[in-house]
Formats: C-alpha cells, sequence, structure tokens
C-alpha cells in the first residue's frame, strides 16, 4: 500500500489555471465536465514541484494518492503526469 510522505490543501483560484488539452481530454473519460470545470479552479502547493500546481495537474501526477475532504495525499516520489487516471 502506498504511504503519504506529504498532506497537501487544496485551494482555490478566482480563475481557472491553464491545463493541457492532453491532460483534460485523458481525464474527460473518468470525470464529468462538471467535475473538470470545478478542478480547474482548484490548485495546490506541490512540494515535490516546489510551486503551485493546478489540481488537474496533481490529479494527474504519479505521486498522486488521494484526495480526502480538501487535502491530497501524496507520495512525494516525483512529480511526472501520466497520461489519463483511472479513479476507483
Amino acid at each position: 500500500m502506498r504511504q503519504p510522505k506529504y498532506t497537501v490543501e487544496v485551494k482555490t483560484a478566482k480563475r481557472a489555471l491553464k491545463v493541457d488539452k492532453e491532460i483534460e481530454e485523458a481525464l474527460k473519460g473518468s470525470l464529468s465536465s462538471k467535475m473538470i470545470s470545478k478542478m480547474k479552479r482548484e490548485y495546490v502547493e506541490c512540494p515535490v514541484a516546489g510551486k503551485e500546481v493546478a489540481f488537474l495537474l496533481c490529479y494527474s501526477c504519479v505521486s498522486f494518492i488521494r484526495r480526502v475532504s480538501g487535502v491530497v495525499h501524496c507520495e512525494g516520489i516525483e512529480f511526472r503526469v501520466q497520461g489519463g487516471r483511472r479513479t476507483g
């Protein structure tokens, strides 16, 4: 079982953050359009990348474990975005 090294709070921005179309398209298979548009306005201060990262990028990262009550559990291995991500 993967253990979280970091727990990071999800924050909301006033405007939507830029996310590559490829990542957005890959997530359309597992997330609704309404949820994707909501997540575009969310970001985290990523301890692995050392900067603010759009939540959709965080969600697609290989270190992402889960999101519970507005907190992301991160494995902290590396910041690398993978293609699509299946939920469940």
